[in-house]
């Protein structure tokens, strides 16, 4: 696929500037679109100290019709989009239920507007395990039925699904993937990019590590009393450069014209359930680092326990989750570790 334009909304993101890595270790060429919202432009240079290329990038928000509408125009021939690009903090949309709407629902919007026009056919797009809500069978397949969104930023992704789905059925020249992930964790193994939340983290690992390396005084861990082993909630965690190998699979399944219908979804996930008290338990081990923490009440928004059937991932779109849970976590420490001593020299 070797100079092949593809466009990553949110690419400086954390899953966003993963993927673009792997984009370009693929031979693709890669624009990137973020409004640097929750990201910061560092994430550029990093990506170039690990692929050696600088990927195309604007400052733009997707929201921004006039502005996303001349991006195209200036990058012509882009054969496929990544739509990462969205607010995605649970807590914070039950919130701010309105940004939540006009970031994810506008900015996907204005995207499907502008693919035609601009002769574009293909795109992924960053979903979540979230439709589900609390599946009634676990693991959960694909077929699993969508259930009403426990938050507002759970319903923007089952609303951006049904957009997608209805474009296609009207008979748009669209193909699209919907990549519905569980929850990704971890860092580039060359810990040059990693999560790195602007302000309070609203992910477990980034606090994880921000308590044990003495940014914060204690974890706080919502809720002990589901019906769980532990009583914490149970989540699939992926490695985030397994999730990312997803995305250039789904591109090249589309450019390749492998699909077996225009619309087609796959859960990413290992197939395997971990406690919120079991990944501070793995992280003590592979790091041994002591981590406090607290029990306290439940999170508004939040599901009991949820984890993925990726066989569908596994045979029809030829991915497969390799890095284990102590791989992955110590990852996410050397990035945190990295990270803090590049801030102190500065």
């Amino acid at each position: 696929m070797d100079n092949v334009k593809v466009l990553v909304t949110g690419g400086t993101g954390y899953i966003g500037s993963h993927t673009v890595v792997e984009l370009q270790n693929a031979g693709f060429e890669v624009i990137i679109v973020d409004n640097l919202s929750n990201s910061t432009i560092e994430s550029i240079a990093r990506i170039e100290h690990i692929t050696g290329i600088k990927p195309h990038f604007e400052n733009i928000d997707c929201v921004d019709y006039v502005a996303m509408d001349d991006m195209f125009s200036k990058y012509e021939g882009i054969k496929a989009i990544i739509h990462f690009a969205a607010s995605k903090a649970v807590g914070e949309s039950v919130e701010k239920p309105i940004m939540y709407y006009r970031n994810n629902v506008n900015g996907l919007m204005n995207i499907l507007d502008l693919m035609p026009i601009h002769g574009i056919r293909n795109i992924v797009f960053s979903s979540s395990c979230t439709v589900y809500g609390q599946p009634d069978v676990l693991p959960v397949t694909e077929d699993a039925p969508i259930k009403p969104a426990t938050s507002p930023y759970g319903n923007t992704k089952q609303i951006c699904e049904e957009i997608i789905r209805d474009v296609i059925h009207s008979g748009a020249e669209m193909n699209s993937i919907l990549l519905r992930y569980f929850n990704p964790i971890g860092a580039h193994p060359s810990a040059e990019i990693g999560e790195l939340p602007v302000g309070i983290p609203s992910n477990l690992v980034p606090f994880i590590t921000q308590t044990a390396i003495g940014l914060r005084e204690k974890l706080s861990v919502f809720g002990d009393d589901y019906n769980t082993s532990d009583g914490s909630c149970i989540r699939d965690y992926i490695n985030v450069v397994d999730l990312a190998k997803a995305h250039v699979l789904a591109v090249k399944r589309m450019l390749e014209n492998k699909q077996d219908v225009a619309l087609e979804c796959f859960n990413i996930g290992t197939g395997k359930g971990t406690s919120v008290l079991e990944l501070i338990s793995a992280f003590k081990k592979v790091t041994g680092v002591d981590l406090p923490y607290q029990i306290v009440g439940r999170r508004s928004g939040d599901i009991e326990q949820v984890w993925a059937d990726s066989t569908k991932a596994n045979s029809v779109l030829g991915w497969k989750a390799e890095s284990t849970i102590e791989e992955t976590l110590l990852s996410a420490w050397r990035w945190e570790q990295k990270l803090r001593a590049s801030l102190i020299e500065k």
